[in-house]
């Protein structure tokens, strides 16, 4: 159990504050396109039959190795103005290795998909990405009878010998559906079915998307079962805004007072929208409107009005409805009145950085008082912050949280790197710059 401050020193980026509490904000914004949804549009679309338009993809670091990753097996995939063309096709054996760059979610689901692939498939990935386990998803991988080389048996650079799988039943430890996902998709070329069982829900995307592309799945609360040998079929498919990013403004107007926002046509998948549970909680006042469906998905506005927001718990089976919003929901704590308590989150110490000491790290560097758990943080607030050096560790969730808190509070923060946002949300100064 640690505690911070610690060592602050590093090279920064400045974000500029007035030293005071940020002034109420208002407009109205549409966040990036959802990340997930955009993964996984593409991927359901190469092994579909026919042409899948895709329209408002996320058009981000992350998803261009997606991209990348399913044209070196063969996969034609064209831009038509502002719609990408998926051409369905049986998928070969790559002449290059492939580079899924710092994207977890590439690697983890395209072994899924290599491990039906009649060949060798060779992966690897940027210094954070080899660093960062895959033995959760290569050892089920191994049972439905792919065999993979990694190094160290568990991490990149590794290689996937694909061909004739059959199906499993898999009960897994932890909550995850990076890995559901890729089992889920080699359940897709298996003989037998595919089962898939979870402590908790994790995101149900894939699931939703495989349905809406044709699919026939068993799903109850915690598990899916996939019978192989079904061909999905082609679809138009518009991606919505996504959560994660949209997190990002409607705290910074939940926590400041007088404030009064808009985002538009955000995904409000409820494997998604854990952490607006978690802000209603803390008294934070969002409503919802104008809710549809869209390829599988709802999606509505959501109208945040800012108030003084107090401490809460965040553990248990909500953690995997909103683990990539630990980082800027860290940020919220800081700026609630009381204590704030996040366990059960040990998954976020293996994400594209130790996000767990990253943020009481950066945290203790401007002042707060926060403790560090094995698998989780305690952060007391209101904090009173002062201007401070913050590393990122190149991770775009933990600098965006900080730019966030900086502007929430008017303190001079300044940020090792800022080109990191570019994984996900590359708009997002420019974008929180048309509060006003």
């Amino acid at each position: 159990m640690r505690t911070g401050p610690r060592s602050c020193r590093t090279r920064c980026h400045p974000m500029h504050g007035s030293g005071e509490p940020s002034m109420a904000i208002h407009g109205e914004i549409t966040p990036p396109p959802d990340k997930s949804i955009s993964h996984r549009s593409f991927i359901l679309g190469a092994l579909a039959q026919g042409t899948t338009t895709v329209r408002n993809a996320l058009e981000s670091e992350d998803i261009g190795s997606t991209r990348r990753a399913l044209s070196a097996l063969g996969i034609d995939i064209r831009k038509d103005g502002a719609i990408y063309l998926v051409v369905g096709a049986r998928m070969k054996e790559p002449l290059q290795v492939i580079d899924a760059g710092n994207s977890g979610t590439t690697a983890r689901l395209m072994s899924g998909v290599f491990a039906g692939i009649d060949g060798i498939v060779t992966m690897t990935g940027d210094s954070s990405l080899v660093q960062r386990p895959m033995a959760r998803v290569i050892k089920p991988l191994e049972l439905m009878g792919a065999r993979f080389l990694a190094r160290g048996g568990a991490y990149l650079p590794m290689a996937v010998r694909g061909g004739k799988l059959r199906g499993i039943f898999h009960p897994m430890e932890v909550a995850s559906a990076q890995v559901k996902s890729a089992l889920l998709l080699a359940g897709l070329a298996a003989e037998g079915t595919t089962t898939v069982n979870e402590p908790s829900q994790s995101r149900d995307h894939t699931e939703r998307m495989l349905r809406f592309f044709g699919a026939n799945l068993s799903v109850n609360a915690k598990s899916v079962g996939i019978p192989g040998g079904q061909r999905l079929q082609a679809r138009d498919v518009v991606v919505p805004g996504d959560p994660s990013s949209a997190a990002f403004p409607v705290i910074w107007a939940a926590a400041t007072a007088g404030s009064e926002i808009v985002v538009r046509d955000v995904c409000l998948n409820p494997t998604r929208t854990g952490f607006l549970a978690v802000l209603e909680r803390m008294g934070a006042h969002i409503a919802v409107d104008g809710i549809r469906e869209n390829a599988g998905e709802p999606v509505g506005d959501l109208v945040v009005r800012g108030t003084e927001l107090s401490g809460t718990t965040i553990a248990g089976d909500e953690i995997p409805t909103l683990i990539d919003e630990i980082p800027i929901l860290v940020v919220a704590a800081a700026l609630a009145s009381g204590t704030t308590v996040i366990t059960d989150a040990s998954e976020l110490r293996v994400k594209e950085t130790d996000r767990i000491a990253a943020m009481a790290q950066g945290l203790g560097c401007l002042g707060a008082e926060v403790e560090e758990l094995e698998d989780g943080l305690i952060v007391k607030g209101p904090a009173r912050l002062t201007a401070g050096m913050i590393r990122t560790h190149s991770d775009h969730r933990v600098a965006m949280s900080f730019a966030i808190l900086a502007r929430a509070c008017g303190i001079d923060v300044k940020l090792d790197d800022t080109r990191c946002v570019g994984v996900s949300y590359p708009g997002f100064f420019s974008d929180m710059d048309t509060f006003r």
